[in-house]
């Protein structure tokens, strides 16, 4: 919820409102009725009405017909991609990710971290005729996924610490991380290795291998990774691929100017 400061006097009530309606939505992806709205966050009908026409006519929400719910547009997405520089990260990234794409054959994703879950920003679709497509905007989990913990083992301790404290571990299958302590031990292996991997911890049969993008300072902001089937992406081969991808991954680092001799 939006917090109020000690110059709350100054406020807005419907810039307030809007802003709650927004994060509340950013919850539920799905989406929610303008009643169901009004009812989990105590706000009049008539307001919810008002409001949510007004950021469906400037193209922040988006209100499906039939289902008469309303969710957040991609409007805010590229907003936060300007935001943080990540359309420059883009731009930099693509070519590099559609050469890594030619020589691996599978899909190469490219995703940040967005509070206490990863996001997906840009996709290079697989050549294969079986492929995973992870389209932008999806979000994916900090203790399973091989782009969260590529970024998450290059942190300074305390920001690595307060992450992984607000990670729920949830279980999806016998091979899913189930809690902080042995969670920071396979992160030692990832900062070792250089690279994560997703051992099909939370989609039977996908496997991903990740490796982390620098800015110029040195902080590990992105990730880029390649998503297969396990009949394709053997573990014989996990640390040659992983090798691949930090080799492309450094290339875009060095795009942003970093040095990758600091990296470790």
């Amino acid at each position: 919820m939006v917090k109020k400061s000690d110059n709350s006097k100054y406020h807005v009530p419907n810039l307030e409102r809007a802003l709650t309606i927004m994060e509340h939505l950013s919850q539920h992806p799905a989406g929610l009725t303008a009643s169901e709205i009004s009812e989990q966050l105590k706000i009049p009908r008539n307001s919810i009405f008002r409001i949510t026409s007004t950021l469906v006519d400037t193209n922040y929400l988006i209100r499906d017909d039939e289902t008469k719910k309303y969710q957040l547009s991609q409007k805010l997405l590229t907003m936060g991609y300007s935001a943080l520089g990540e359309q420059t990260l883009i731009e930099k990234a693509l070519p590099v990710m559609r050469e890594l794409r030619d020589e691996l054959g599978e899909t190469v994703p490219l995703g940040i971290l967005h509070g206490n879950e990863g996001l997906i920003v840009e996709e290079v679709p697989g050549k294969h005729s079986f492929r995973f497509v992870l389209e932008p905007g999806r979000k994916f989990h900090l203790h399973t996924s091989a782009p969260a913990k590529s970024i998450i083992a290059f942190l300074k301790e305390d920001e690595k610490n307060k992450i992984i404290s607000t990670i729920e571990f949830q279980k999806y299958n016998e091979r899913t991380i189930l809690s902080a302590p042995e969670y920071k031990k396979h992160l030692l292996t990832v900062q070792q290795k250089g690279f994560g991997i997703d051992y099909a911890e939370e989609i039977e049969g996908m496997i991903c291998i990740a490796a982390p993008i620098f800015n110029y300072k040195g902080y590990p902001f992105a990730s880029i990774w390649i998503s297969g089937p396990s009949f394709r992406i053997k573990e014989k081969d996990f640390d040659k691929i992983g090798n691949k991808v930090i080799k492309y991954a450094d290339r875009i680092s060095r795009s942003l100017g970093f040095d990758p001799k600091f990296k470790k």
